[in-house]
């Protein structure tokens, strides 16, 4: 089969491997964890040990990290109001079941591509979760009109009167920066329609000053391979991000280093500077979220 320009579906491999560090961190349930999954993750130990003897982090560090740190900022938005998420791209996330055990009239709508969000709702489903609060939605953040776009999805599931977060994790980076600009500036406008909203996204950054910076490219181009999709470092520093949001209609950017933002707990953390950060990029907000 030829895939098209806007067929995603080669990356979703690495949402087993996700699913299963998360699960080992005690966040999901063992119905989010796959026999791909604890394969990928036992091939990929020898690995991640040499990643962290020379370049002082690995996968497994920034997964858990980038993961952490947005559901403090997503907490944060639920804590002031936020009472509806949509979660792009969700794989294998326990985000939504867990958020909602604790936020239990929150409306939380995952989406992926329609063979991923079929075997997500299966899995949500299984765990007896409600639908109509909780479930997951077919979508494709390429397609511009039609069923399976972004604007498609705000507008049928979400109530425009309310504030929304949008949360995307482990999606950016497989697309080159003027591709993802454009999904960027697509979902600002859309988001426009509501009084209040948020994205919260991770992005890994090009780290020209470490000294270990040819092994991060060379371990970029690897996973390039792997997923046959372009793994792209779009941004080098909060400036450069910043333009990016404000030219794609939002109107804040926040750009948080995992290392400094988490610093007082027990995760694990990298040695020299983090080669993920947190973007939170909102339109209009009526509080200030506290630090």
């Amino acid at each position: 089969m030829t895939r098209t320009a806007n067929d995603t579906s080669s990356i979703s491999f690495t949402a087993h491997y996700t699913g299963y560090v998360w699960y080992l961190q005690r966040w999901s349930d063992p119905a989010f964890v796959t026999r791909q999954g604890r394969l990928y993750y036992a091939l990929m130990q020898p690995l991640e040990r040499l990643a962290r003897g020379l370049i002082g982090q690995n996968v497994q560090t920034t997964l858990i990290t980038r993961h952490a740190l947005i559901d403090r900022e997503l907490q944060r938005n639920l804590d002031h109001g936020h009472a509806q998420v949509l979660e792009l791209a969700c794989g294998l996330s326990p985000r939504g079941w867990t958020l909602r055990q604790k936020y239990p009239h929150l409306l939380y709508i995952e989406a992926d591509l329609p063979a991923m969000a079929a075997h997500k709702q299966a899995l949500l489903s299984g765990l007896g979760v409600d639908a109509s609060q909780h479930r997951v939605v077919s979508c494709n953040i390429l397609e511009e009109s039609g069923p399976l776009s972004l604007e498609s999805v705000l507008a049928t599931h979400f109530d425009r009167t309310r504030p929304i977060t949008v949360v995307s994790e482990g999606l950016v980076n497989y697309f080159r920066r003027a591709t993802i600009a454009a999904v960027w500036s697509r979902l600002g406008q859309a988001l426009q329609s509501f009084p209040e909203a948020c994205y919260l996204t991770d992005n890994y950054i090009e780290l020209s000053q470490q000294p270990m910076a040819a092994i991060v490219r060379q371990a970029n181009r690897w996973l390039a391979l792997a997923t046959r999709s372009p793994f792209t470092l779009h941004f080098r520093n909060a400036q450069e991000a910043e333009e990016q949001f404000l030219a794609c209609g939002f109107e804040r950017l926040q750009y948080l280093d995992p290392q400094q933002e988490l610093a007082a707990s027990a995760l694990p953390r990298a040695r020299g500077e983090s080669l993920v950060r947190v973007l939170c990029a909102r339109t209009r907000e009526d509080h200030q979220p506290t630090r």
